[in-house]
């Protein structure tokens, strides 16, 4: 069934425009308004409604960088349909660099929300009722929480054709095939049939250039896909065929004390790897932490000081670890060896 024409905040949009709107979001206790940047592009053939937004916890602002590189290509003056990008989502917690609403609520753990619940569930009915109710695709953007680093990956239910199409298309070597979490943004569009991606890459409150590159690529990949866009006119780039997992664990510290980790992100694990070491500060105790089966370090901790049952190391169950080990190294290159030049130039997507 067709959409309804695009409204948002009483803003309608004509073919070929392209437009920011303030979504007011609710008042400080200073009397400030607080609102919702929304930038809408929408190209003069119809086509496809994507949604694509950042920082929803508000420390995680790789997406930021990503949607705002998005929105300067040349590519997308040929756009078939609309594009409703939202580039900070929890506008709160960017401000104060956390992760959490001021109610202390997590924002990704409250949708579909309410119109009359707490300022979670407030802000999380806002941006069902006004974004993506009137999409028909969307991409999340995420990081690694606080202290913690992640792989460049896509979670998606990839039960469904489209959706799973869409995440291989998006171009990491690694997606997970992640069930749908309560009160999530994921769950709360799947039950509107919108296909969605999220896409996790990097860590809280820092900017990587890898992981910013590779998420600008993945959305012209998906935006392809979708035939909002022309095809690529580079012949030289074959795309990576993604390695899917089932499932994945954290493995956790046994003990409190300093950790000393031997493997980077995305090293291949075999079953009773040497993951890292745990010791007290003077020495006198240690205990290894090993991988209890075969896969890749998709995930970490940044931080050395660790409690007794900290998350240390995500590791992705893959038995073909040589294969998934080759494809994470061909990321790598791609992304790494045409860094930006320059503050003042920006390498370009075609």
């Amino acid at each position: 069934m067709p959409k309804p024409p695009l409204e948002i905040h009483g803003h309608t949009f004509a073919p070929g425009t392209s437009t920011t709107i303030e979504l007011p979001v609710t008042r400080l206790y200073t009397h400030t308004p607080m609102t919702m940047p929304v930038h809408v592009i929408k190209g003069k053939k119809t086509g496809p409604r994507l949604f694509i937004s950042a920082a929803i916890h508000g420390d995680e602002i790789n997406g930021v960088e990503i949607i705002r590189r998005l929105l300067k290509l040349p590519a997308l003056k040929r756009l078939r349909g609309t594009i409703i990008a939202v580039p900070i989502v929890n506008i709160h917690g960017l401000i104060n660099h956390s992760r959490y609403l001021p109610d202390r609520r997590d924002l990704n753990r409250s949708f579909p929300g309410s119109e009359k619940g707490s300022l979670a569930a407030r802000l999380a009915y806002l941006f069902m009722k006004e974004i993506v109710t009137q999409s028909t695709h969307g991409i999340d953007l995420h990081t690694g929480a606080l202290h913690r680093d992640n792989l460049p990956q896509i979670r998606a239910n990839l039960d469904d054709e489209e959706t799973n199409q869409l995440a291989r298309a998006f171009d990491v070597p690694v997606v997970i095939s992640s069930n749908l979490r309560d009160g999530s943004l994921r769950e709360a569009a799947a039950g509107y049939g919108i296909p969605m991606l999220l896409y996790e890459a990097g860590e809280a409150l820092r900017f990587d250039e890898v992981s910013i590159r590779a998420g600008v690529k993945g959305i012209i990949n998906v935006m392809r896909t979708l035939e909002m866009l022309p095809p690529s006119r580079s012949k030289s780039k074959k795309q990576i065929d993604p390695v899917v997992a089932r499932s994945s664990t954290w493995v956790r510290a046994s003990d409190s004390g300093i950790l000393r980790a031997m493997v980077a992100l995305g090293s291949r694990v075999k079953k009773n790897t040497l993951l890292g070491v745990v010791a007290d500060p003077f020495g006198g105790t240690e205990s290894n932490v090993v991988s209890s089966f075969n896969g890749i370090v998709i995930g970490r901790t940044n931080l050395p000081l660790v409690n007794e049952g900290d998350a240390l190391f995500h590791i992705a169950r893959f038995e073909d670890i040589h294969e998934i080990e080759a494809k994470v190294d061909e990321f790598q290159e791609e992304h790494s060896h045409e860094l930006i030049p320059s503050p003042h130039t920006e390498s370009p997507i075609i």
